[in-house]
């Protein structure tokens, strides 16, 4: 497609993604990657959805937990991922102003939320380590209920807070954005809206929704930590730390991509390494996630040979 498009518009009302650029061949096999990772991430995600309501060994916090990242992942791949395989195929698609909208507060809903559900899960841990005894008192389903449901309510409220003030005032200027799904960044670029307001909104959102929920995790690890170094026997500081490192990994994968998918300055890259970037955020951590969550963990590995035997 054209990049050329109706670059003076005062009111744009349809937005073109241009997509990735090269040959037809790499796009074709960009496809059917991208295909194959995406239902591997709708079954794996889905196991661990059916594993823990079918399982009553895994009917715990940290598995309620579990599942709820895993219908987040999913919910993040099928936001993006049907629309970035129609882009592939089609070297571009148009969309209109409401449906990219629409998918960047899915998109950032959906981010928001899981960065909520690793904070609430690192607290799930610290509790477990470092209170043991008074975990099953705090930790009740009531107490669980209600942590997931916060996460999910104030993070959607949060996210509607951004795209509402975003998209209030209308988009101007160039319709032709050079992504792959609408993002933050460019649709940021094209708003009529106050810049300097938006950016402060996004610096006091990004603070309370990733930089403090990140500390919070940070803190808790530190802490989870010490405890392990404090137990008497090495078997008992390897049970202990086994329970976590799970988590932990899934937590240094998801934070380093979105870091550098937001944070680290992209002057200098290359529209399509920007490009990867999302793919890998968007397709390939939610698959990413429950892997690292079975591989290591054997009460996931018993429930899942009890159904396949």
């Amino acid at each position: 497609m054209s990049n050329t498009n109706n670059c003076n518009q005062t009111r744009i009302t349809e937005i073109i993604l241009l997509g990735f650029s090269g040959s037809r061949t790499l796009k074709v096999l960009l496809f059917f990657l991208c295909i194959v990772i995406y239902i591997m991430t709708l079954t794996v995600n889905s196991m661990i959805i059916g594993l823990y309501l079918g399982s009553r060994n895994l009917r715990s916090p940290m598995y309620f937990f579990l599942s709820h990242l895993s219908a987040a992942d999913i919910m993040l791949s099928t936001g993006v991922g049907p629309h970035l395989l129609s882009v592939l195929l089609r070297d571009g698609k148009t969309m209109s102003v409401s449906a990219c909208a629409t998918q960047f507060l899915f998109s950032g809903f959906i981010t928001a939320a899981e960065c909520s559900l690793l904070t609430v899960m690192s607290y799930d841990r610290y509790l477990a380590i470092c209170n043991p005894l008074h975990y099953v008192t705090i930790m009740t389903s009531k107490h669980s209920l209600c942590l997931v449901t916060w996460s999910w309510s104030l993070m959607f409220l949060s996210s509607l807070i951004m795209i509402t003030a975003m998209s209030y005032p209308g988009f101007c200027g160039c319709n032709t954005l050079d992504i792959i799904y609408c993002d933050y960044a460019p649709l940021l670029e094209i708003s009529c809206a106050d810049k300097v307001i938006l950016e402060i909104q996004e610096t006091a959102l990004s603070i309370s929704i990733i930089l403090i929920p990140l500390l919070f995790v940070i803190t808790s690890y530190i802490r989870i930590l010490l405890t392990i170094l404090r137990i008497s026997t090495s078997t008992g500081r390897q049970k202990a730390f086994s329970t976590c490192i799970s988590h932990l990994t899934v937590v240094c994968t998801y934070y380093g991509v979105l870091i550098a998918k937001y944070i680290v300055p992209s002057k200098g890259q290359s529209s399509n390494n920007n490009k990867i970037l999302s793919l890998v955020y968007t397709m390939v951590t939610p698959l990413l996630n429950p892997i690292i969550y079975s591989i290591r963990n054997q009460e996931i590995q018993k429930a899942l040979s009890k159904i396949i035997l």
